[in-house]
C-alpha cells in the first residue's frame, strides 16, 4: 500500500510541520512542503497529495484568510480533524550580528503581528522584510553560511519557530528566545481532504461552512443568524470576506458546534439552504479540546424526533 501524501507549508520545521507530525508521522506518510498555504490546498485538488495541513485560526489575527478563501472556491474539500500548535518565536540573525544592530527583520506576517510590540520595545526602527513562511528566512541563512551578506540577503535577523535553529544549524546565530506579544499564543491547524461519507460524531464535534446571503436584503444577516440560533446551534467563529464580484458582496465562514447527522445541525441547514443562495458544507470533525456543545432544553436529538412525530399524528387526524 502507497504510504498517504500530506502537504503542507514548508520548507522543514515550520509550525504546520509540528501540526502535521501530530496528525502522522513522516515514517508513515509521504510529507510534500509547500511554498504557500492555497498550493497545499491545490495539491489535493489536482490529486497530487491525499491530504493537506493548512493553519486556519488563530489566537491573535483569527482566522486566516488564504485558507478561509481558498476553501470557499473551487472543487469541494472537507475538513478532516484539527489540531492546535502553542506559537512562539526565536530570533536569529547573521553571523556577527547583534540584537543592538538589527535593523531588517525577516517574518512571516503572522509572525510579525504576533511579535511586532516585542520588536518594537527590542529592535526598534527595524523594517519587516516579508517571508514566505516561518522557515523560509532560517533556510536562507543555513544556504548562505557564514559568508551571510546583509545586503544580499536582504535582512539582518529572522523570526523563526523555536525548533528551527536546531534543524538548520543556526544554534550559534540565536539573538533572543521566547519572542512573542502574547505567551499563550495557539494556531488552529486543519488536516483537508476530498469528499467522502461523513464520519459518524464523537459527541465532541465542530461543523465549518461558508454562507452567502441574498443581495440587497435587509435583515438578511439576522435572517442566516437565526437559523442557528431557533435550533440551540452556537457559532464559536464567525468571519465575512469578499466574495470577490463586486464591492459590497461578502461570504461567512463559521464553526458551528456540533454534527451535521444531528437533528438540530441538520434542520439549521435546511434552514439556511432555503433562506440564503449558496450554502458550502466543509465538513464535520471532532474538536482539539474534546469539549461536547451545550445542548438546550428542546434541541437535543430526541426532542426533535419527538416534535416531528407529533406534527406527523396531528397531519393524520390525531386529536391533541
Amino acid at each position: 500500500m502507497p504510504r498517504p501524501r500530506y502537504a503542507y507549508l514548508g520548507p522543514a520545521g515550520t509550525f504546520t510541520e509540528v501540526a502535521l507530525r501530530q496528525v502522522v508521522s513522516p515514517d508513515d506518510a509521504e510529507y510534500l512542503p509547500q511554498t504557500d498555504v492555497v498550493s497545499a490546498i491545490e495539491a489535493v485538488r489536482a490529486g497530487v497529495a491525499d491530504h493537506a495541513v493548512v493553519a486556519i485560526e488563530s489566537t491573535i489575527e483569527g482566522g486566516v484568510t488564504a485558507t478561509l478563501d481558498a476553501l470557499a472556491v473551487g472543487d469541494p474539500l472537507v475538513l478532516q480533524r484539527e489540531v492546535l500548535v502553542p506559537v512562539g518565536f526565536t530570533l536569529v540573525g547573521r553571523p556577527g550580528v547583534a540584537l543592538a544592530d538589527v535593523r531588517r527583520v525577516a517574518a512571516h506576517p503572522h509572525a510579525w503581528v504576533q511579535c511586532r510590540r516585542w520588536l518594537g520595545a527590542h529592535v526598534p526602527g527595524a523594517v519587516h522584510v516579508v517571508a514566505t513562511s516561518n522557515t523560509a528566512p532560517a533556510a536562507l541563512l543555513a544556504d548562505a553560511g557564514a559568508g551571510a551578506d546583509g545586503d544580499a540577503l536582504g535582512f539582518d535577523a529572522a523570526l523563526v519557530p523555536p525548533a528551527a535553529p536546531a534543524h538548520y544549524g543556526l544554534a550559534d546565530r540565536v539573538l533572543a528566545e521566547g519572542v512573542a506579544d502574547n505567551p499563550e499564543a495557539v494556531t488552529r491547524f486543519v488536516v483537508v481532504g476530498r469528499p467522502g461519507p461523513v464520519p459518524p460524531p464523537t459527541g465532541a464535534d465542530k461543523t465549518t461552512l461558508v454562507v452567502h446571503l441574498p443581495s440587497n436584503e435587509a435583515g438578511a444577516l439576522l435572517t442566516m443568524l437565526e437559523q442557528f440560533a431557533a435550533r440551540g446551534v452556537n457559532l464559536s467563529r464567525i468571519e465575512s470576506r469578499p466574495i470577490g464580484d463586486s464591492l459590497g458582496r461578502y461570504s461567512f465562514s463559521m464553526d458551528a458546534e456540533g454534527h451535521i447527522t444531528e437533528e438540530r445541525m441538520g434542520e439549521a441547514f435546511m434552514g439556511l439552504h432555503r433562506v440564503c443562495p449558496h450554502v458550502r458544507y466543509l465538513g464535520s470533525y471532532p474538536r482539539a479540546d474534546r469539549r461536547a456543545a451545550d445542548v438546550h432544553i428542546g434541541t437535543a436529538d430526541a426532542d426533535f424526533l419527538a416534535a416531528r412525530d407529533w406534527l406527523r399524528s396531528v397531519r393524520g387526524g390525531a386529536s391533541v
